[in-house]
């Protein structure tokens, strides 16, 4: 009898073993906070990063297949909210993104919200991680001022799709491609002026899309360095171009830069074209590392944005580091006079 309750016990705990193998849920997320001051503005307690609680799994269906999940909300650090857009207008409960899906030999495809192909590529190519820092490129910048969702929710974050389906192919000798198509569903924006008139706007409120949202890039890794090639449309026909590249030159320093251009003739009876450029660098010493980059915007018949910006962090641990930022930035809102922005803070991940 001893002997088959050893047996039994492990019988048990084989399949126990196996079922853990076939299923794994991860709770993960950050915290960033830091003391935050513009030039316009008086000290503030705010964020560097995006701080985030998250829960994604995988189950694995055999043959090489396996299901997927990603749930992730963001918060404010000062306050505990739920993350807040221009205005204050409250976000969406996961707005980082909520996707579900299957990967394979084949790729990964998932079903859900989440950044665009472009938005999700672009990233690594910009000195400050793609972070959406003022002391940053990539909500500006980096993509020639343009979103990927004009018609959604006021408030709401400005380089994701709703309603949409992704798509990452298998890396193949260092190349990628991914595809992100969304529906023409009414997402809840506020009417868009557009080229019409405010008494009759192009696009009425929480109105469908004019044509069919995508977004397309292509990556390619090889050795030291990796180029991109991109392309989007929106829910408002507005389109971007964009090709950008890094390299490890030394072991030290990493070098990059990017340019961009946006089209809005479908939308603006004027000056539809912007184009932007940024380069950049990260030097990288033992527990230290360097931010630093500068870009330009250039909208048609509007002044030219200039920003130039420098960071530091400090590794306290693999999930913890100490960081300062200082930018300046010149021609917002066709005003000469430029917004001087500091940040100093902390950032850890679990």
């Amino acid at each position: 009898m001893m002997k088959k309750s050893l047996l039994a016990l492990a019988l048990l705990g084989a399949f126990a073993g196996v079922a853990q193998a076939q299923t794994s849920v991860v709770i993960y997320g950050s915290v960033d906070a830091g003391m935050i001051k513009r030039s316009d503005s008086t000290l503030q307690i705010g964020k560097r990063a995006n701080n985030t609680l998250g829960f994604k799994g995988t189950e694995d269906l055999g043959s090489g297949l396996k299901a997927l999940f990603q749930a992730e909300i963001r918060y404010e650090p000062d306050t505990g909210n739920i993350e807040q857009g221009a205005g204050g207008v409250t976000r969406p409960l996961f707005q980082g993104q909520s996707r579900v899906g299957l990967q394979g030999a084949f790729g990964m495809v998932r079903i859900g919200r989440g950044l665009t192909a472009f938005q999700e590529s672009s990233g690594q190519f910009e000195p400050f991680h793609g972070l959406p820092t003022p002391s940053g490129f990539q909500t500006d910048l980096a993509v020639a001022g343009y979103t990927s969702d004009p018609l959604g929710a006021p408030g709401n974050s400005t380089n994701r799709f709703n309603n949409a389906i992704f798509y990452n192919s298998p890396e193949v000798n260092g190349l990628q491609a991914n595809l992100t198509l969304a529906t023409k569903e009414a997402n809840g924006a506020a009417a868009i002026v557009g080229n019409g008139t405010p008494a009759s706007p192009q696009f009425v409120a929480n109105s469908e899309a004019a044509v069919t949202p995508y977004s397309l890039s292509t990556t390619y890794k090889s050795g030291p360095g990796a180029i991109m090639v991109a392309a989007e449309r929106n829910a408002i026909a507005t389109r971007l171009w964009s090709v950008a590249g890094y390299i490890n030159a030394t072991p030290e320093w990493k070098l990059m830069a990017s340019y961009q251009r946006q089209n809005q003739d479908a939308n603006k009876l004027v000056n539809p074209q912007t184009k932007s450029w940024v380069v950049g660098a990260n030097y990288t010493v033992g527990a230290s590392k360097v931010l630093m980059g500068y870009g330009q915007k250039r909208p048609d018949g509007a002044m030219t944005v200039k920003q130039f910006s420098l960071g530091y962090e400090y590794s306290l641990s693999k999930r913890t580091y100490l960081y300062a930022d200082a930018s300046d930035k010149r021609g917002v809102n066709n005003v000469a006079k430029g917004i001087r922005f500091y940040s100093l803070g902390i950032n850890h991940s679990f």
